[in-house]
């Protein structure tokens, strides 16, 4: 009886450890080790005062109601309203609200797409934020690498790295994908990471920061959600012909776009105001020789 009585007790104090663990893990993702053959060349940790806009000196504000190329809902504007900091975190807003632009052009939504053109780009190295994501039909939280030489070839042919692109109406799945010249329309080297645990059961992306981020060279670009790498995109994944565009300097965007080709348009589900938090970015370059893998991630 005695015996019986000290193996519940094991038992129970072995659950009550998982659970703190577990819970320990969803508030405070783990950080890919920064040690390893890494050295930190840009960052930005976003610890200014409450309610001041990002640093100028490392971001650039994209504007305007265009569509962006797929007939998005969203102005994107350079007010505090739709970007600022708040408690160590950038945070980007959309806004449901009538706005017209200087343009002249009107809209229904506003955002926020903040980039480092003319202020920061790198050829290789680690990209990695950790964020919180919002989620909602018609919602599409994205951070992204465009090739810098964009406004002399345009796009595609800059080349595009989607380090996390996420459609709200799937609040589980993130997107990581490469672009390039010829992968048009359906062609798009594209992998989906589905966040689950077989303790917990599904979370969404919404309900904690993670961090999303590539490590990219020469040979491939590797894409990973905190400690787990999901895919890996080589020269070989490409058709003849097809050209690879990643060996040239890239600069990051963060935007929160509203509507869209892809997620669809807002509807009587889709709350606002939705934000999407930044805790940091930062930028590295390899310290040590790359070392050999294998094709698959």
């Amino acid at each position: 009886m005695q015996t019986a009585r000290i193996q519940i007790l094991s038992l129970c104090a072995l659950i009550a450890i998982l659970s703190v663990a577990i819970n320990c893990f969803s508030q405070n993702p783990v950080t890919p080790p920064t040690s390893d053959g890494w050295t930190m060349v840009w960052s930005d940790e976003f610890n200014g005062p409450n309610g001041s806009p990002v640093d100028r000196t490392k971001w650039v504000a994209d504007t305007g109601g265009k569509n962006w190329g797929n007939h998005e809902l969203e102005y994107y504007t350079d007010r505090s309203e739709n970007a600022s900091i708040l408690d160590g975190n950038l945070v980007i807003r959309a806004l449901q609200e009538n706005y017209t632009g200087p343009d002249g052009v009107e809209r229904n939504y506003t955002s926020a797409r903040l980039k480092t053109l003319g202020k920061f780009s790198q050829t290789y190295g680690r990209f990695e934020a950790r964020i919180k994501i919002p989620y909602g039909q018609g919602i599409w939280p994205a951070f992204w690498l465009l090739g810098d030489d964009i406004e002399k070839v345009g796009w595609r042919a800059c080349g595009e790295i989607d380090i996390m692109e996420n459609i709200g109406k799937e609040p589980t799945t993130i997107h990581g994908s490469i672009h390039g010249p010829e992968y048009i329309d359906a062609i798009v080297l594209q992998t989906p990471y589905n966040l689950s645990s077989p303790l917990s059961g599904q979370r969404r992306f919404a309900d904690d920061f993670h961090i999303f981020g590539i490590e990219w060279d020469s040979e491939s670009v590797r894409f990973y959600v905190d400690k787990d790498v999901y895919a890996r995109r080589t020269r070989a994944d490409l058709k003849p012909g097809w050209k690879w565009a990643f060996d040239k300097p890239f600069f990051l965007i963060l935007n929160l776009a509203v509507g869209g080709d892809w997620p669809g348009n807002p509807d009587s589900t889709t709350v606002f105001p939705q934000s999407m938090l930044v805790d940091y970015v930062r930028v590295y370059q390899r310290s040590e020789p790359v070392k050999k893998e294998s094709a698959k991630p």
